[in-house]
C-alpha cells in the first residue's frame, strides 16, 4: 500500500480516535534521527521471503498453533515471547516498542528484523528502548514518509504486518493468534479504546485486501 491511498484511511483513523499527525510527525522525525547510528536495511531487501506462505502471527496465539509453521513468520511485537518459546524466531518483527521488550530485542538478536513503528503517543519508548534494537532496522511512521522513515499503511502491529507483507508482494497471508473479537488489554489500557483499534486492524486486512492476495485465517 502507498501513501496515496493509505492517507484517507489515517486521517479517518486519527480523527476517530483523537489522535495528533503533528504528534506523529514529531515522534517519526525524532525516531529518523535515532536510527543514523543503527543498522539500517531497505525495505526491498524483505521482497525474498514473501515468495512462499508469510505467517502473521498475532497477540493471541498460543504455543499449539506454531507446531506447524511453514514458511516467513512476522512477529507483531507481543507475540514474540510466544515465539522464543516454541524456539521459533520470525524472519521480520513489526513493534511499537510496546509490551514486553526483552523477548522482542532476542528475537532480532537472534537475527529477526526489527520494523520499529513511530506514532504520537510512543516518543518515550523510542528514547528509552531503542537501544535494545541492534541488528537490522526499518523505520516506520504511520503519516507520510521520506527516505528512511517507511509507510506501507497499517495501524496495530498486526494489520501493519499484514500491509507489508502485501506490498512486498506476498500472495498468500496466514493469520496467527488473531482475534478480533476479545481484545488482550494491557495494565492501564482502555478496553473500549482496544476494541476500536482491532475494528480498524479487522477493517484493514480484509476489507482493504487486494483480490490477487490470499488471506487464510
Amino acid at each position: 500500500m502507498y501513501f496515496e491511498e493509505w492517507e484517507p484511511v489515517y486521517e479517518r483513523i486519527i480523527k476517530e480516535m483523537g489522535y495528533s499527525r503533528l504528534q506523529d510527525e514529531a515522534s517519526a522525525r525524532m525516531l529518523r534521527h535515532m536510527i543514523l547510528n543503527k543498522r539500517l536495511i531497505d525495505v526491498d531487501d524483505l521482497i525474498p521471503l514473501m515468495s512462499g506462505v508469510v505467517n502473521v502471527v498475532g497477540a493471541a496465539v498460543v504455543p499449539e498453533e506454531l507446531t506447524d509453521i511453514d514458511g516467513t513468520v512476522i512477529c507483531a511485537g507481543s507475540s514474540a515471547k510466544t515465539l522464543i518459546e516454541a524456539n521459533l524466531i520470525p524472519e521480520i518483527l513489526i513493534t511499537d516498542l510496546d509490551g514486553d521488550l526483552v523477548p522482542q530485542a532476542e528475537c532480532c538478536r537472534r537475527g529477526a528484523v526489527a520494523v520499529i513503528h513511530a506514532h504520537g503517543d510512543n516518543a518515550d519508548l523510542i528514547q528509552q528502548h531503542l537501544h535494545l534494537f541492534n541488528g537490522p532496522i526499518i523505520a516506520t511512521t504511520q503519516s507520510r514518509p521520506d527516505l528512511l522513515m517507511v509507510n506501507m499503511g497499517g495501524f496495530t502491529d498486526g494489520d501493519r504486518a499484514v500491509c507489508m507483507a502485501r506490498h512486498l508482494g506476498a500472495k498468500k497471508i496466514r493469520l496467527v493468534g488473531f482475534d478480533f473479537e476479545r481484545p488482550i488489554v494491557s495494565e492501564g489500557e482502555d478496553l473500549s479504546v482496544k476494541k476500536t483499534k482491532l475494528k480498524w486492524a479487522k477493517h484493514i486486512i480484509f476489507d482493504m485486501n487486494p483480490p490477487s492476495v490470499e488471506i487464510i485465517w
